[in-house]
């Protein structure tokens, strides 16, 4: 696969993701500032590029990984220096994903022969993916984060564009959980092997690509009307919410009110 760009970022705290996220015509995701001043990141410069490890080296890697590797999930190493392994990957996607509407699910036989269920019907809906789903991947030391999204993609049918994706890892440090954005041309199995088999030291994180200003001529018709009906769903869930809060404290102050009327003056 070709790699026409490349992206980098530095290391930011789980308290960013906590901020409240808007979608507008004008930028992908951005966080209220009016409502809440967002915390300052914690960065750390990307790493020096390191020579590329010798056979050896990978192979010592390997058997160290395999040794503690509890749940049958060791990595295999190939005559050419390449290997293959799994990783693992938590979806936490916080905006619907379009897929086929009105398609059978995927066989067996659909899986083996690659049989591309999207491409069967002109359809489409969207829906919420599972809040942390987690879904595991065999990979080769040569698949890269592009290739992974486009993969997880192509198992949950998301007919998104796979550029509104993006691959982060999740370490823990100094009590501190941390994301750094991958890029394109990473190749997870080989962060997975370096870091060793316990997903509390790396994991992998699939979420939305927050990357500023949209390039909306990049996304079809159906796309952008589809943006659309999202919007207006959010915006009246977001007017429930806000009547549903000030019903209740209609009510507990209609309720005040009653007990200090009965109260003997």
């Amino acid at each position: 696969m070709t790699v026409d760009s490349s992206m980098s970022s530095g290391y930011c705290s789980l308290e960013e993701e906590l901020e409240d996220c808007f979608f507008t015509a004008k930028t992908t995701f951005f966080r209220n500032v009016q409502t809440k001043q967002t915390p300052k990141n914690v960065c750390k410069p990307p790493e020096e590029t390191q020579r590329p490890p010798t056979l050896q080296e990978i192979k010592q890697k390997i058997d160290s990984y395999n040794t503690r590797e509890k749940n049958c999930l060791g990595m295999k190493l190939s005559e050419d220096g390449t290997y293959t392994g799994f990783i693992k990957v938590h979806l936490k996607l916080r905006r619907p994903v379009t897929v086929p509407a009105g398609i059978r699910p995927q066989s067996i036989y659909d899986a083996i022969k690659e049989v591309n269920l999207a491409a069967t019907t002109d359809k489409r809906t969207s829906f919420y993916l599972p809040l942390d789903a987690i879904k595991q991947l065999h990979i080769s030391s040569t698949t890269t984060v592009s290739e992974v999204i486009q993969g997880l993609l192509k198992k949950f049918m998301v007919v998104d564009n796979p550029q509104k994706f993006a691959l982060f890892k999740r370490i823990h440090k100094d009590g501190q959980v941390l994301f750094q954005k991958l890029s394109i041309a990473d190749c997870p199995l080989y962060l997975r092997l370096l870091a060793g088999p316990d997903n509390d030291v790396l994991s992998f994180v699939l979420k939305e690509n927050e990357t500023g200003e949209v390039e909306w001529d990049a996304f079809s018709i159906p796309e952008l009307q589809n943006f659309l009906t999202i919007l207006e769903k959010e915006e009246q869930d977001k007017i429930q919410q806000v009547q549903k809060k000030y019903d209740k404290f209609r009510q507990k102050l209609e309720e005040a009110l009653r007990e200090s009327q009965g109260k003997p003056g």
